[in-house]
């Protein structure tokens, strides 16, 4: 979840449903709320622990945040130098995603299509948005955590887009990489804050309809592929915190056309070749987990 969350357009929510953590995920997060405290005094701390299922969230966010910190530089790096095969990859991803999520619909109607409709152009909607230029205060690194988290645990709809969108993303990349203690604190409380008010209106919305929610996260999976599609052309660009060039507005392009257009190498068989790894990489998921 930690890696996908680092690339703009994929999400952490979407690698929760494909490993079947989500439904855990969400329940263990609506626990954490003021009735823990009178578990807590009148059980104790093992009792409370156990009940907001503390070790699984442990374990899931310090994987998280040690794979953020682990591969920022990594993505980042990859993202500038090797793009067509790592947006390949998490285009395969989302695909596979898409089928695995379908399966698990039982309920399948004209309701159900119009869920599914409302999720891809909720989704699409997103990605086409202009982004904005947003100052790195306090203030504003707080609410881009409150809002970056919800769209973190919604397949589909990936925290670091929105973080993009804010025009927070590279003061939140930046800080990360260089460990400023006072900007990841302040960030990671809004996280905090948004995550557990956001984590109940999902769970119970999943408790009550299931269908229809899991057909509105496919709709939102599915509306964000054209943003992670490989082969793209940059019309225009911005400059990131660093006083770097980065691409602002880009177009999809066929990736037949791609080289007379970008003069630069479509790499298909090799874009391929991660799609098909990324299909593998969950189908072996999906079989590991049904043995389970």
């Amino acid at each position: 979840m930690g890696a996908a969350d680092v690339v703009p357009g994929v999400s952490g929510g979407t690698v929760a449903f494909i490993t079947g953590i989500y439904d855990t995920l969400l329940e263990s997060i609506r626990r954490v709320n003021p009735s823990l405290l009178g578990i807590w005094k009148r059980d104790g701390f093992k009792a409370a622990f156990e009940h907001i299922n503390g070790l699984f969230l442990i374990t899931l966010f310090g994987g998280i945040l040690t794979s953020i910190f682990t591969l920022a530089k990594l993505i980042s790096w990859l993202l500038v130098t090797h793009p067509i095969p790592l947006w390949s990859f998490f285009f395969g991803l989302i695909i596979i995603s898409v089928i695995h999520v379908l399966k698990q619909i039982e309920r399948r109607d004209m309701v159900s299509g119009v869920f599914l409709v409302l999720g891809v152009a909720f989704a699409y909607t997103i990605t086409v948005l202009s982004p904005l230029q947003l100052a790195d205060t306090g203030l504003n690194v707080f609410f881009a955590g409150a809002i970056a988290i919800c769209a973190m645990i919604l397949p589909g709809i990936s925290g670091s887009f929105i973080l993009l969108l804010l025009g927070m993303y590279a003061p939140i990349l930046a800080a990360a990489k260089g460990f400023q203690i006072d900007t990841l604190a302040l960030f990671a409380l809004g996280c905090l804050i948004g995550l557990l008010s956001f984590s109940h209106v999902l769970s119970w919305l999943l408790r009550h309809f299931r269908c229809f929610t899991l057909t509105f996260l496919t709709g939102l999976m599915m509306g964000t592929l054209p943003k992670i599609w490989p082969w793209k052309e940059t019309v225009s660009w911005r400059i990131n915190s660093k006083g770097e060039q980065v691409p602002l507005v880009q177009h999809n392009l066929n990736p037949l056309d791609f080289e007379s257009i970008t003069s630069q190498p479509s790499q298909l068989a090799l874009a391929i070749a991660m799609m098909l790894l990324a299909v593998g990489l969950v189908w072996g998921l999906e079989k590991l987990a049904s043995k389970d």
